[in-house]
């Protein structure tokens, strides 16, 4: 084999390990300090369905599985809360709670439980402060389609498993935007809490 090949061969393995890495790493955002698994959940307060005010606190006591979710516009996150809709029952007779929080407005909130036709509870992050609060959000994550009712900033897909008594054991942010924890860890996860 002539010196030119190894050379060609060697160039085409590192700009293929190259574009791997780029691809594989693309789109990937550290867990925020506060979310980290081991962190009791911090304290946050939101709005349920009918508008009153709910807070992070007041999950003691029973495992949750903590959805953040962009909105019914986004079909990853809708796709996402359709798949668990297969998980709920199994989830909930475990003893825990599936909480999903949303920043859209409380009409438009409403509008998704019904479409969905579930029984999640569906909390409201209306004004972004417990997104910003807890370091997830996505600027301008928006299309400029539902940017009028929606506003431009989004939350970053995330899915948490808080323990009964409100320690972070398990977090995962979506990789890139169309990625979502698939249901049957997020159970497993809830199983893995009850044990500890």
């Amino acid at each position: 084999m002539s010196m030119t090949v190894i050379v060609s061969i060697a160039v085409a393995g590192a700009l293929l390990l190259a574009a791997w890495l780029w691809v594989s790493k693309r789109g990937l955002r550290p867990v925020p300090d506060a979310l980290r698994p081991g962190q009791p959940l911090p304290d946050f307060h939101a709005q349920d369905e009918q508008g009153d005010p709910v807070r992070s606190t007041a999950l003691h006591g029973s495992p949750t599985v903590i959805l953040f979710v962009r909105g019914n516009w986004c079909p990853f996150c809708s796709k996402q809360v359709k798949n668990l809709t297969g998980y709920y029952k199994d989830i909930i007779d475990l003893g825990a709670k599936l909480i999903i929080i949303t920043p859209k407005p409380l009409e438009t909130t409403r509008r998704v439980a019904q479409f969905f036709e579930v029984e999640f509870d569906f909390w409201l992050d209306d004004s972004l402060s417990v997104t910003n609060q807890l370091g997830l959000v996505q600027k301008s994550g928006v299309p400029s389609d539902y940017d009028k009712e929606y506003g431009r900033d989004t939350v970053w897909p995330t899915a948490l498993v808080v323990d009964a008594a409100g320690i972070i054991r398990y977090t995962e942010l979506s990789k890139h935007i169309s990625d979502r924890p698939d249901p049957e860890l997020l159970l497993r996860e809830i199983r893995k809490t009850l044990k500890t």
